[in-house]
Formats: C-alpha cells, structure tokens, sequence
C-alpha cells in the first residue's frame, strides 16, 4: 500500500498538471501537483502510522492498573520485606514498591496464568536503594521457568538463570553493567521458539540460543515466583508501565 498510495496520487496529479498550453504554465502546474502529493502522502503517513501505534497498544494487557496490587500478590519468602503501591512514586505516577528483606523479596503475578513461549513482557524498573539487584525477573518458558537478572552477584551481573545448570553468572548470557539508583530503566524481555531475548532501554541486552539446553530456575526460594514474578535481593525495588503481548496478534 505505502508504494500504490506514493504513485497514483503522483499519476494524476501529473496528468492534471499538463493541462496548461504554455511551458511555463506547464511547470507551475507540475510544480503544484508536487505539492498536493507531497501533502497527500503525508496525510496517508500519518493516518497509517496512528493505526499501527492503536494496533501495536491493542495488543498489550496491562498488568498494573496504577492503583491496588490487583492481579499481584507478596511472595512468600522466608524474611521478605513488604511490598506496596505509591500513587505518585517521586514523582514519576504509579509504581509497585519491593522494600529489601533479608534475602529475596517480592511479588508474584496471581491472574490469568500467562503465556508460556511466544510472548514479550515490558516494564519499568528502578533500583531505589541496595547493593543487589533490584530485577530478578522470573518468566514462563515453555514448561519450564528461567529468570532475567538485572544487577545481581553484588549490582553488576545482567543475565539469565539457569542454562545447562549454569546461573546467570555463568553461562553465555553472562554481562556486566551498572545500575544507577533512582533511575528508571525499560525492559523488554522477549521468549519465542528457541529464543530468549532482551533489551534495556531498547538495546539488546540478551540473545540467547536456547535450542537442546536445559532451562530451569536457580536453586533456592525463587520458585516462588512462578509463574511470573518480580523479586529483588536485599534491595529496594520499584516497578512501574508493566505490559505483556502475545506476539502474532
């Protein structure tokens, strides 16, 4: 369509255009036909573009209404710290509050059981104060479960927990970055056939092959949170704008 609608116009427009006896009157004419296209095809633009941004924000379901922990609930980790929703967290709107506990805490999705591959999940996330990760972020893969450490093994190690048996600090997914208190990052964490992927402030931050390996959760009290859950280790954690899609429509 976007190659027919930048043609035609152009077509008749041209043909309208000749209409003058003059060669002068000609390229006047030629020259008004280019901008009634020009506008035309950025009217078309623009109409397309809006479809596709309400198409695109059709296909995500909101996992925090903004005001209760509907849909949420406090994992059960032994000494977690509590967990809360500030309305207008400084001064950024909504956010879901993780406070540190002795080891791991946080909150574990209690709705509609999510999808288990061919899916993407989005949100915010901030480390607001701690030493750890303020994102351990447990996700459906298949019929298994993994999770999208971000800052973990003392607040530098990014990656996936487990591949082959190997945590996050150990296998191929395995980075090192830093994460500033206080400030908001976007995550996306995509899982597709074979594929577990995810970008950080829209850079690819894993990238990993998981055809023939084995998936599992790390050893320990993190599978209390499946089947999707956010948990935090001795780490205050926030988390706002949290989204998931089923890819395909």
């Amino acid at each position: 369509m976007a190659a027919m609608h930048r043609t035609w116009p152009a077509l008749l427009l041209t043909l309208a255009a000749c209409a003058p006896a003059g060669a002068q009157d000609f390229s006047a004419g030629v020259a008004r036909a280019q901008e009634k296209l020009d506008r035309i095809v950025k009217l078309i633009d623009a109409v397309e573009a809006r479809h596709a941004r309400a198409a695109e924000a059709a296909n995500w379901r909101e996992l925090f209404d903004g005001k209760t922990l509907a849909g949420w609930t406090r994992t059960e980790f032994a000494g977690g710290g509590g967990v809360r929703v500030e309305p207008d967290f400084r001064g950024g709107g909504p956010a879901i509050v993780v406070e540190a506990g002795d080891t791991l805490s946080g909150v574990t999705w209690a709705g509609a059981p999510p999808p288990t591959m061919g899916y993407e999940i989005s949100l915010e996330v901030m480390k607001v104060e701690g030493s750890d990760f303020a994102c351990g972020l447990t996700f459906p893969v298949a019929d298994t479960h993994a999770s999208l450490i971000l800052g973990g093994w003392g607040g530098g190690v990014v990656g996936v927990s487990s591949i082959d048996g190997m945590d996050a600090s150990q296998n191929e997914t395995t980075r090192y970055m830093g994460f500033t208190a206080g400030r908001w990052y976007a995550l996306r964490l995509r899982v597709t056939p074979g594929k577990i992927q995810a970008w950080l402030d829209g850079k690819p931050v894993i990238d990993a092959d998981i055809t023939g390996k084995k998936i599992s959760l790390r050893h320990g009290e993190i599978y209390r949170s499946k089947p999707l859950g956010l948990a935090t280790f001795q780490t205050i954690g926030a988390y706002r704008a949290l989204r998931l899609r089923r890819l395909g429509g």
